[in-house]
């Protein structure tokens, strides 16, 4: 018999896997993107520096680069990895479907951050060491390369969500997966937004020029530029929308938690404001007010679209074949890839993945608590918390019920056919489902899931069957 290629599940109790990722991304993107709008930035600050003989430019690129050397280069250092570290425990086959199709691009985006990591320190420190056209090239070529990373990431970030052209799945080619219109989409709103990012952590450094004079022309600046890149990020995110396939839509209209649109809109206007207000007065930039913009970004505005970027791809998690709890949802013949539903539907999870314990391999009153819990952590805990905190509480979704017959009929009707859209096709086999939904119960109603496991070791001392079908009722999850 064929096993499904799972990998070991990595859970974490407290918040979940899903939100551990979350944080770290969502850190990480304010890092990146803000590094990515500086480099172009500097750039152009450059030329205008030594067409205009503007030295002032230069002392505010090299004081920006430094800040940026801490703020962006370390904290991205360290949450760039860890992004990669932290995904590839806990969605381990959706990182391996991402090497398989754009290995490649990833080595190359490497080499592009080689050249903007070095870049940086040579705009900082070569600054009036060496002639102006050579320090001019060496910021440009800065600029373009980070720049790249961001490209050549984002259309591998797109395929997370949906490959690049329908065609992907029945010819294959890591072009058709990695360039479609949501992959320019994305790119044109957060090249948009980056540079909103980038104009408010620089009004950090430019709060403490000295000269009123340079100070008002850098404010002025970073304020067109923070006002133009919020509204055009605006408008480009409705673009961004409708390049999202049917079921993130399907999410967005329904799962989406209630903050998410009032945050995004309110850090919007608040950014906006903040642009104006610091665009007819200089004196109002001061380094605590950008510090409080920057946070402002950071809870209200990045955490909020990390957390639905990562919903909205739901029931997959990447290139709409792997769905989020690992296993294979669709065939792809471009990819010789075939969908594992069948196995699972023939021997179901206990006897075709690999990580069982064989003591949890077949079903008995003693071990049913034990099974439900095996059976949660491999196909609920990656988006799921199985505690009171963090990620969608899997017990909440049950509203706290004590009849396991009521959940078990959920997962038998409604998951292992596949009939909830935004959740993957869970083929659970009938003792499967009764161990899982003992082990939901559990969660709030002990004592009740207790009883039914009592109740089951009667039956099975006296040989008799349960006088009726969970399957028969009916239960409506909310």
């Amino acid at each position: 018999m064929d096993w499904v290629g799972l990998y070991p599940t990595w859970y974490e109790p407290g918040v979940g896997s899903g939100w551990v990722v979350g944080i770290m991304a969502t850190i990480h993107v304010l890092a990146s993107h803000t590094s990515v709008g500086a480099a172009i930035l500097f750039a152009y600050l450059a030329v205008i520096a030594y067409r205009r003989n503007q030295p002032q430019l230069l002392d505010y690129i090299r004081q920006y680069g430094m800040f940026l050397l801490v703020f962006s280069y370390v904290i991205g250092s360290i949450t760039g990895p860890g992004i990669w570290y932290s995904t590839t425990v806990a969605s381990p086959r959706g990182i391996s479907a991402l090497i398989h199709s754009f290995v490649w691009k990833w080595a190359t985006e490497w080499v592009f951050f080689v050249i903007e990591v070095v870049g940086v320190y040579l705009v900082i420190y070569l600054v009036g060491r060496v002639d102006q056209r050579t320090h001019m090239r060496i910021a440009v070529i800065f600029g373009l390369a980070s720049y790249t990373t961001m490209l050549i990431i984002l259309g591998i970030l797109s395929f997370m969500m949906v490959p690049g052209k329908e065609a992907w799945f029945t010819e294959g080619g890591y072009l058709n997966g990695f360039y479609g219109a949501n992959t320019f989409a994305q790119l044109a709103m957060r090249t948009a937004f980056m540079f909103t990012m980038t104009a408010v952590v620089g009004g950090i450094v430019a709060a403490r020029i000295t000269d009123p004079r340079f100070k008002r022309e850098i404010t002025r600046k970073l304020a067109w530029l923070g006002i133009v890149s919020s509204l055009t990020g605006a408008a480009l995110f409705q673009w961004y929308l409708r390049t999202l396939p049917e079921t993130a839509h399907l999410v967005m209209d329904n799962r989406l938690p209630s903050y998410f649109q009032p945050a995004i809109v309110t850090v919007l206007l608040g950014i906006l404001a903040y642009f104006v207000m610091t665009l007819l007065s200089s004196r109002t930039l001061v380094v605590w007010g950008a510090s409080v913009a920057t946070v402002s970004i950071l809870v209200l505005g990045l955490w909020p679209e990390e957390v639905a970027r990562e919903s909205i791809r739901k029931p997959w998690v990447a290139g709409q074949y792997v769905y989020s709890n690992q296993v294979i949802g669709r065939d792809v013949p471009g990819m010789h890839i075939k969908s594992e539903l069948p196995l699972l539907e023939a021997h179901g999870f206990l006897k075709s993945q690999v990580f069982v314990p064989d003591n949890l391999r077949v079903v008995t009153p003693d071990n049913m608590l034990k099974v439900g819990e095996s059976l949660a952590l491999t196909t609920c805990s990656n988006c799921h918390s199985l505690s009171d905190t963090g990620m969608r509480p899997l017990h909440r979704y049950f509203g706290g019920t004590g009849n396991v017959a009521e959940v078990e009929n959920y997962l038998r009707g409604a998951l292992s056919t596949g009939a909830t859209l935004y959740m993957p096709m869970i083929p659970l086999k009938p003792e499967e489902a009764e161990a899982l939904a003992v082990f939901i119960v559990n969660m709030k109603q002990p004592q009740a899931a207790l009883a039914h496991i009592q109740h089951k070791a009667a039956l099975a001392q006296t040989g008799a069957q349960p006088l009726s079908s969970p399957a028969a009722q009916t239960f409506e999850v909310r």
